[in-house]
């Protein structure tokens, strides 16, 4: 596990790739002061994207939906552990008024969808 990484990830770079394309851009990497540490930000509009491993993160895909047949009672534990983890984060993000989105590792195979997504995100916010 010391070979993951936490930051600058291929899905992190694309995404980062994406919103310099739509012109979004000043925004703030890997905040340690923000609850969840969200992987990109944008403090004084009070946004945050954060970009999921579907794996690590246990989304409900084909690949976040497996579990590695060696010591599965670890591995179940530490994706419930990081499930949970990132509900209280968005929660307590939500209670100070900040707008979160995640983006998960497999929406990346559909980089039409995830531009709208990232477009969508920003207009909503602009209101």
């Amino acid at each position: 596990m010391q070979k993951v990484r936490g930051k600058n990830t291929r899905p992190e770079l694309i995404i980062r790739h994406l919103l310099q394309q739509l012109g979004y851009r000043g925004y703030r990497l890997h905040k340690k002061n923000i609850p969840g540490h969200p992987d990109i930000s944008w403090i004084n509009r009070k946004l945050a994207i954060f970009i999921n491993g579907c794996f690590w993160h246990g989304h409900h895909c084909s690949r976040g939906a497996r579990i590695p047949k060696t010591n599965k009672e670890y591995w179940t534990a530490k994706i419930e552990r990081n499930h949970q983890r990132d509900l209280a984060s968005q929660t307590l993000l939500e209670s100070y008024r900040w707008r979160p989105l995640t983006i998960w590792e497999c929406e990346l195979l559909d980089l039409d969808a995830v531009n709208q997504k990232l477009i969508n995100f920003f207009q909503s916010s602009e209101i």
